[in-house]
């Protein structure tokens, strides 16, 4: 069964860091390209990094470059987003997104795998 997991979202003040994880199982990971993005209420899902398949390229947010750094372990299945500097616009549900042999599309129409997400509240 094709399953993505995320871990790590928890409420923490601004400035502060997380690190988020997405433990995939069912694929063959090293094929995926893997994506973060998040969802405020009210507003829409938006792109905020991906890391290509192979260790491929990086892509981020304007919103984020800078302050999040992605990341992936093949050998454990395993993405990885690091937030600091956090702020309260960062306030979202943030779901870990797999895309086939991908090229790191900021469209997540894109994206075939989905997570559940995990909950990042930032206060001030």
């Amino acid at each position: 069964q094709v399953q993505l997991v995320e871990s790590g979202g928890g409420l923490v003040q601004a400035g502060g860091s997380l690190k988020l994880s997405c433990g995939a199982s069912g694929v063959t990971f090293d094929k995926y390209t893997m994506a973060w993005f998040r969802q405020a209420p009210g507003k829409e899902r938006e792109f905020v990094a991906s890391i290509g398949w192979g260790s491929g390229p990086t892509y981020y947010a304007d919103s984020v470059k800078g302050r999040f750094t992605v990341s992936r372990d093949d050998a454990k299945n395993q993405v990885y987003l690091q937030l600091s500097s956090l702020e309260p616009e960062d306030t979202a549900a943030y779901y870990c997104a797999a895309e086939r042999w991908g090229g790191g599309s900021y469209r997540f129409l894109d994206y075939d795998l989905w997570g559940r997400g995990t909950q990042v509240t930032v206060t001030s």
